[in-house]
């Protein structure tokens, strides 16, 4: 079993920049976040494969947040900036044995519990 710990939520202003961070209790190879809105489905924001660093992002990700990790700590990284009113959910870390970076909620064993983040106008 593999334990995922979340921190670094909060409530920001449209424009602002946050970072969450996702620790684990051992090594996996590639770790992912997720995001679910009010109301809405749990859907895919990024993933890395720990071993190389190759990343993968959803569209809306793309060039505002940078997924990154720190094997050593076991930790992965959420930089997200220019943050705006949609991005509002509960940011979940997730990992899988599996090297592929496929954006699958089925594809990850593993999740934490999730930490919110408010993004207000």
């Amino acid at each position: 079993q593999v334990y995922l710990v979340e921190t670094g939520g909060g409530l920001v202003q449209t424009g602002d920049s946050l970072r969450l961070s996702c620790t684990t209790s051992r090594r996996t190879t590639s770790m992912a976040w997720f995001r679910q809105a009010p109301g809405k489905e749990r859907t895919f924001v990024a993933a890395i494969r720990l071993r190389d660093g190759t990343t993968n992002y959803t569209d809306s990700a793309e060039g505002r947040f940078r997924i990154s990790r720190d094997n050593a700590k076991h930790a992965c990284y959420l930089q997200m900036n220019t943050l705006r009113p949609e991005d509002t959910a509960v940011y979940y870390c997730a990992a899988s044995n599996s090297p592929l970076l496929f954006g699958t909620i089925s594809m990850y064993a593993y999740w934490g519990q999730g930490t919110q983040v408010t993004v207000s106008s």
